[in-house]
């Protein structure tokens, strides 16, 4: 339901008086989705104040950090929009312990440019990293093509705050990697897409910049024979990512037109220069080297790759062994995270009817296999008509609603973007 101008206007004022005139304001462009006024908190205290006023008033509200996520998942906007733009500050870097401690709103790029001088990084890889916030990456489980020999934003997350019910401030965790306390609490904000409360602060263990980053390309004419060549692979060598894609994404990213295989790897010069000769040897087919800026920045298309004009984008998870079958069986094109069991589609033009049988039977073929489905993005005619979550098991849905009415029980943090519609 809109809101009127009149109401708008009305809470433009109220949050005013928390966090001043000069932060408050209309939601723009790809905000207007998410929210109808945005107000931007200087700290965690002043986010405990208007998660009070709007447990009190039951006004929604939706956290974002650049808005990509939330455009896609909101269906409705909601009353308010919590950015996290001015809490952008590193608290506190311990390159020796191998930790750092960063404000949500800190953007993925100037927190590993500022880990960069002593060698190291966060090496949770998801698109965009100068517009994917650090909160935003957790509420939304973010990842990319490093997942395979770093692991995903749990495995390297060892602390959060975040504001929850009745503007408490809720800490989990720490800055000791050999700290486990709250490790729980950690698990269950990573992927909640802010409806559990705000993340505003989280504690991240970093790891050695790679020495030396190479990437071997090689070209097949059918997906079994890609997909053979990357299970060789990977037990053979240890890897950075391993990607094999879909022949428009293969073209897209000048790796010729049939299918293709990606493989990242590198470290100290001694085993750079080892897998160098190896990983050719191992495919045994016509294939091409990268090294220096040239695979850094075929690394980097990887990573950001994406077709705008499909008119959907889903992300399929199965076990590794099982994926290559249900890409055979799916329209579309995709860049798979090999030995991951990850891939994201991309699904050409196609009317709500036919889009949602395409993913209703790609959610059939994942699901038989223990895998599940997710909608990333749906062209914006057709954004009512696609449910962007599978539905899980009756037991999981009813445990994931306690904890919704647990944590939130005035209902107020981002209702509807979760599995369920939680």
């Amino acid at each position: 339901m809109a809101i009127s101008s009149e109401t708008i206007a009305k809470l433009e004022r109220d949050f005013a008086a928390i966090v001043g005139a000069a932060h408050v304001r209309a939601a723009i462009g790809a905000e207007s989705r998410c929210a109808s006024v945005v107000v931007t908190p200087a700290d965690a205290g002043e986010i405990s104040e208007i998660v009070r006023r709007c447990e009190a008033d039951r006004i929604i509200l939706a956290p974002f950090g650049a808005a990509r996520a939330l455009a896609e998942i909101r269906l409705a906007p909601a009353a308010i929009a919590v950015s996290l733009a001015r809490l952008d500050r590193i608290v506190a870097y311990e390159p020796d312990d191998m930790t750092v401690v960063a404000a949500a709103g800190v953007t993925l790029a100037a927190l590993n440019a500022a880990t960069a001088a002593r060698g190291q990084w966060l090496p949770v890889d998801p698109p965009r990293p100068e517009l994917t916030t650090l909160g935003a990456m957790v509420a939304a489980a973010r990842f990319g093509p490093s997942r395979l020999s770093e692991g995903i934003v749990r495995d390297l997350l060892i602390g959060v705050r975040f504001v929850g019910h009745d503007g408490r401030i809720v800490h989990g965790g720490g800055n000791v990697v050999k700290n486990v306390a709250g490790y729980d609490l950690m698990k269950v904000m990573t992927g909640s897409f802010g409806t559990l409360g705000i993340i505003t602060e989280t504690t991240f263990r970093v790891r050695p910049l790679p020495a030396r980053r190479l990437i071997a390309c090689a070209g097949f004419a059918d997906l079994d024979s890609a997909y053979a060549a990357a299970a060789n692979l990977h037990d053979a060598v240890p890897l950075l990512h391993l990607e094999v894609t879909s022949p428009s994404v293969s073209a897209a990213l000048h790796i010729g037109a049939g299918f293709a295989l990606i493989a990242g790897f590198g470290g100290a010069a001694p085993e750079a220069d080892y897998l160098r000769v190896r990983i050719p040897e191992l495919l045994g087919v016509n294939n091409e080297i990268l090294d220096g800026a040239a695979a850094i920045a075929r690394y980097e298309r990887i990573r950001d790759f994406d077709l705008p004009a499909s008119a959907a984008v889903a992300l399929i998870a199965a076990p590794p062994a099982e994926l290559p079958a249900i890409l055979a069986a799916t329209p579309g094109e995709f860049i798979a995270h090999a030995g991951s069991g990850v891939a994201r589609l991309f699904l050409a033009a196609l009317d709500a009817d036919e889009l949602g049988r395409i993913v209703a039977a790609i959610r059939d073929r994942a699901r038989r296999v223990r895998g599940h489905v997710r909608v990333m993005r749906v062209a914006s005619e057709l954004r009512g008509e696609i449910r962007r979550f599978d539905n899980p098991p009756a037991a999981a849905m009813t445990l994931m609603r306690r904890m919704k009415t647990t944590f939130d029980p005035r209902g107020i943090f981002n209702p509807g973007c979760f599995v369920g519609g939680l």
